[in-house]
């Protein structure tokens, strides 16, 4: 370890690039380490067209390259290290990674969220060519189509009666005979003339060429099963926060690293921002906010403990 980082940012996706880039601009020593690559979910995204000034064909990974450079121009050093352990007690965290060991001040944990999978044929293969998880990020490429919803709880149902928006109509599979959505946004879901419902079913297979064509359905009770045409899937099945090294460590909630609005955590000098966090939008410009204000907290933390 040859330094003593002000700030190290674990997760490179939008919030951490985000956090980066403001730390950076505050004149603290900052690094931020990646796992697997920069970028984070974002750069499975083929076109944003919901984050502000995203025009002229922006990409995911176009957003995310520009966010990392003009970090980088400020003065934020980047690495790639699988982290293995940390701790966040005392004046000094100590993150452990494969390759190397590091020291900070502060820390930022922007490790963000998984969506779970279907775990359907095919599912891979078309993801981002008409399977989808964001109906707020992706509903818009699917106006006046088809399309159909994986999951029978709160978030698929939500996300249902967001796609009629859209979409010409939303067939909702589900694998039992009832949804599991309160009964509001059941009575909603069910008053609207272009949501329909396949039940006690599941996916067994995405199936198509260049995009989704449609999706290959199972019933679970008869073993029949069945072909929906369809342009989109999304699936709804869950989120997975990438937390297990913050468990016992961290105040967690579902998972969920639980902040203030400052983005500070139960342990003093650690902050968390974007996806891990215990939030109620999970999106690009609600990740790089918070990586914003996570980065200013952790300089006046370090200003209020010199």
């Amino acid at each position: 370890m040859e330094k003593i980082y002000d700030t190290i940012i674990i997760g490179g996706g939008p919030a951490g690039l985000s956090a980066g880039l403001y730390a950076a601009r505050s004149k603290m020593n900052t690094l931020i380490i990646e796992g697997v690559k920069f970028g984070g979910q974002v750069t499975s995204t083929y076109e944003i067209e919901n984050y502000p000034g995203s025009i002229e064909n922006c990409t995911g990974p176009s957003l995310s390259e520009r966010i990392k450079k003009q970090a980088e121009e400020f003065g934020t050093k980047f690495s790639v290290d699988q982290i293995i352990d940390v701790n966040l007690e005392g004046d000094t965290k100590i993150i452990k990674g494969k390759k190397d060991s590091y020291e900070a001040k502060t820390v930022i944990i922007c490790t963000g969220a998984n969506p779970r999978l279907g775990g359907f044929k095919g599912e891979l293969e078309l993801r981002g060519k008409g399977v989808a998880y964001c109906a707020t990020c992706d509903a818009d490429f699917f106006t006046d189509l088809d399309v159909a919803v994986i999951g029978g709880g709160d978030s698929a149902v939500k996300e249902a009666i967001y796609l009629t928006k859209f979409a010409k109509h939303v067939t909702v599979i589900h694998r039992r005979d009832s949804l599991r959505a309160s009964k509001s946004l059941q009575e909603k879901a069910f008053a609207n003339s272009k949501i329909s419902f396949i039940w006690n079913s599941v996916v067994e297979e995405a199936i198509g060429k260049d995009g989704l064509e449609k999706v290959l359905i199972k019933n679970k009770l008869t073993d029949e099963s069945s072909e929906l045409k369809v342009d989109g899937c999304f699936v709804f099945v869950g989120y997975d926060p990438v937390t297990q090294l913050f468990e016992g460590k961290l105040s967690l909630e579902k998972g969920y690293i639980v902040t203030d609005e400052d983005m500070r955590t139960s342990v003093s000098g650690v902050f968390a921002a974007g996806d891990v966090r215990k939030k109620s939008l999970r999106q690009v410009i609600t990740a790089t906010a918070d990586g914003a204000i996570a980065a200013t907290s952790a300089e006046h933390y370090i200003e209020e403990h010199s």
